[in-house]
């Protein structure tokens, strides 16, 4: 009997607790033991709850593929984790597909209102957070639809069915809001207006006539310019947001190469400048100059080059990545052998930077004043799966915790993802009309000699690459396994403009595990690092590590289990 292997894994403000390692079929809770590992050559799905893992397993057990199991995954995600992802929110999805030898990118990511007047508004009252005006089109419906049309052999009808079953069960008449932790009172069996709306979209499908692409694709038509968007335009009016139905009839899910770059000989696939992606790699291509290994894991040494290369990633990764529909952004420019070697230098080994020092790749100068310089002001969870026909999916599911409620009897919560774009006039990420915001999602997927051995998905907003960052350099530069890089500790830095309402922490900011020895603390503040020491690590991380010779695939996250 074919192996069937389940993981869930930790989410964004759940860092601490994890679960030993299980065999049974059903995934298990979360305990705070340690992390699960499973392994298999089936099939592995990973996720931010044990409902949505199950709900890919059982799309597995039905012979579905990576994408069939992906959808079913991210919408029981859509309806168990409310506040970290929902219909209303957004995800990038990163696809190998083993049939066609490459990967792509699903950019699910909704756009700003597309009138003027919105955008006036926004510009002198600033974006709300949390607010219904902060509000993206829903990217989610379209994006899982995609999916499914490019890559799944199931039907809508099939992947949705785990999460019909999960709102028929019921629940409360709230959900979480995973920033705040604020319980957020909906007055409504949201659950059973999600399912009455599912069940529009089947009805959609199982009448439409046609091809199994025509018939999916009348899904995503009723949702984007039929009953439920009326329903929705409703809502926003009732409300006071700026979306109308116009905005989400103009929604198409754009399916483009992503970035591709090398490091010492593995090749990294990310999402490009619309999310925060490049600066992996631009950071892996300054890292490549140094010889880490020598300088140790976690010393002070290590520590202080991967530190001083993100901030100056992060820096460009402020000034000049946006909506490339909108924005000319140098990528080629940014990852140039020239461009690169110039920044390295900018690296003291001796002393930490603290100064915002974004580069200008179009002169070629190492260095120039950032952008925007004022005023300050001061949830995600995760997926990755594969299948056993060689298939692999990453992909970092968002609603970024909402607080405007229920679209009326529809059931659908939006998220607030246009709290990452901003109001500096001039600058690459500024609101306009129809333009989708710098999202932090960034899933990635690693490759060597062309065969993917390892996908990650991190939770954790700005610091979701610095832990990507960490996991392939354990797995790279020190032959750590799959687990091993999971578990390392990691260390993390505020040393950049938020990607939430634009504020800026303490420069030169440095957090590390209290684990790591007080010499090496000592050491970084010596360097002029401003040291603090925490329990948990960085970002929450999952990964499936895959072995090329074997093709067998191990997934590391809280809970696992493993259908014999």
């Amino acid at each position: 009997m074919r192996k069937i292997i389940s993981i869930s894994s930790v989410s964004l403000l759940l860092l601490a607790p994890f679960a030993l390692p299980q065999t049974t079929k059903t995934p298990t809770p979360v305990s705070p033991r340690g992390p699960s590992v499973a392994a298999g050559s089936q099939g592995v799905v990973v996720s931010g709850k044990a409902a949505a893992t199950a709900a890919g397993i059982k799309i597995l057990e039905q012979d579905g593929n990576a994408a069939d199991a992906s959808a079913a995954t991210l919408l029981a995600l859509s309806v168990t984790y409310v506040g970290a992802f929902c219909v209303g929110g957004e995800v990038p999805i990163l696809v190998y597909s083993a049939d066609q030898k490459n990967v792509k990118l699903l950019e699910g990511q909704g756009e700003a209102p597309r009138d003027p007047k919105a955008i006036a508004w926004y510009m002198q009252h600033g974006i709300p957070d949390g607010d219904v005006k902060a509000a993206a089109v829903p990217g989610t419906i379209d994006a899982i639809v995609t999916l499914l049309k490019l890559y799944g052999t199931k039907s809508f009808e099939e992947v949705v069915q785990p999460t019909l079953a999960i709102l028929d069960a019921g629940g409360p008449s709230w959900y979480t809001d995973t920033g705040s932790g604020q319980k957020i009172e909906t007055g409504v069996n949201w659950q059973a207006d999600m399912a009455v709306t599912f069940r529009k979209l089947v009805e959609s499908e199982k009448t439409a006539k046609g091809t199994r692409q025509q018939k999916l694709q009348a899904v995503s038509d009723r949702f984007y310019r039929g009953d439920i968007a009326d329903a929705l335009e409703a809502w926003y009016i009732e409300k006071g947001g700026f979306l109308r139905k116009a905005d989400l009839a103009a929604h198409k899910t754009p399916v483009v190469d992503p970035l591709k770059t090398t490091y010492r000989g593995y090749t990294v696939y990310k999402a490009g400048p619309l999310t925060q992606g490049p600066y992996l790699s631009q950071t892996l291509r300054l890292l490549e100059g140094f010889d880490l290994k020598k300088l140790g894991f976690n010393s002070a040494g290590y520590i202080h080059t991967v530190i001083e290369a993100e901030k100056l990633a992060l820096a460009d990764r402020d000034e000049y990545y946006g909506d490339p529909n909108f924005v000319k952004v140098p990528m080629q420019q940014l990852l140039s052998d020239q461009y690169t070697e110039m920044r390295r230098k900018l690296i003291d080994p001796k002393k930490a930077s603290l100064e915002l020092r974004p580069g200008d790749p179009y002169t070629m100068k190492p260095t120039k004043p950032p952008t925007i310089t004022g005023p300050w002001h001061g949830g995600t969870t995760v997926m990755c799966v594969t299948d056993k026909f060689g298939n692999v999916i990453a992909a970092t599911p968002s609603g970024l915790s909402s607080i405007a409620g229920v679209a009326g009897r529809t059931g659908i919560i939006h998220g607030s993802r246009l709290s990452s774009l901003n109001t500096f006039a001039g600058t690459p990420n500024v609101i306009q009309p129809g333009k989708r915001p710098r999202i932090t999602l960034s899933p990635t997927l690693l490759f060597h000699d062309n065969q993917p051995v390892m996908a990650i998905s991190v939770a954790g907003g700005d610091q979701q690459d610095q832990a990507a960052i960490q996991v392939i350099l354990n797995y790279v530069e020190f032959g750590m396994s799959p687990e091993e890089a999971f578990k390392a500790p990691r260390f993390s830095t505020t040393h950049f403009i938020s990607s939430f309402g634009q504020d800026r922490a303490s420069l030169g900011s440095l957090s590390v595990p209290n684990t790591l020895p007080e010499g090496v603390q000592a050491d970084l503040r010596a360097r002029g690092h401003v040291v603090t020491a925490s329990r948990g690590g960085v970002g929450g991380v999952a990964l499936i590590g895959i072995d090329p010779k074997t093709k067998q695939a191990t997934g590391v996250g809280p809970a696992a289990g493993k259908m014999e």
